[in-house]
């Protein structure tokens, strides 16, 4: 059985959320930053940076939200929140997958801390950049992959609830909204907003 180690109001959600889409037993075991309970020994001899969510995987360990859906999205494959090796529209799934924490999530952090960058310095373009690629890719679906529902979705929309929702640190926009409210919708999304709730 999969051990997620994670806590609230943290990128945890989106590994919460997929671990709920999968819909397969697994253990949640709380991690309670706001007592330093991610820099414990036993916490960093699973994840040494000490941040959440973390998985284990009987003698997989992993950490980083991203990477902890792309892996149980292909561990569970039947549950199809990935397109198979070999389909065209992997490709973009996999794009997807990462641009929240290469470009999404950076920049949340420059709007949250005012921080001044350039383009050139910030590595992954502008804020507005990063918005209007996101609204343009949204447009095209119901889901970022156009009518397939992924993980990607998972880790995209809890980037967005997280930035305009819940801290309303980047602006709502319409397409933003439509697909803020398509995520949380689904009953695997409202499951783990209960968990993350207590």
């Amino acid at each position: 059985m999969m051990k997620l180690y994670w806590s609230p109001r943290s990128r945890s959600f989106a590994a919460l959320w997929l671990m709920e889409e999968v819909g397969e037993p697994y253990e949640r075991v709380l991690i309670d930053i706001s007592k330093g309970a991610q820099k414990t020994p036993d916490y960093l001899a699973i994840n040494p940076m000490g941040k959440v969510p973390a998985l284990a995987d009987g003698e997989v360990s992993m950490s980083e939200s991203a990477a902890i859906c792309a892996y149980v999205a292909e561990r569970h494959h039947d549950k199809n929140l990935a397109p198979p090796i070999g389909d065209p529209l992997r490709a973009k799934y996999l794009q997807w997958m990462f641009f929240s924490p290469g470009c999404i999530e950076p920049a949340m952090v420059q709007v949250a801390t005012k921080l001044e960058l350039s383009p050139v310095a910030a590595g992954w373009g502008s804020t507005t950049q990063v918005l209007d690629v996101l609204d343009n890719a949204l447009a095209k679906g119901p889901w970022i992959l156009g009518e397939m529902f992924s993980a990607a979705d998972v880790v995209i929309g809890s980037s967005l609830n997280f930035a305009v929702r819940l801290f309303k640190m980047i602006e709502a926009r319409p397409n933003f909204d439509r697909y803020i409210d398509a995520c949380s919708a689904r009953p695997a999304f409202q499951r783990a907003q209960v968990l993350a709730a207590g």
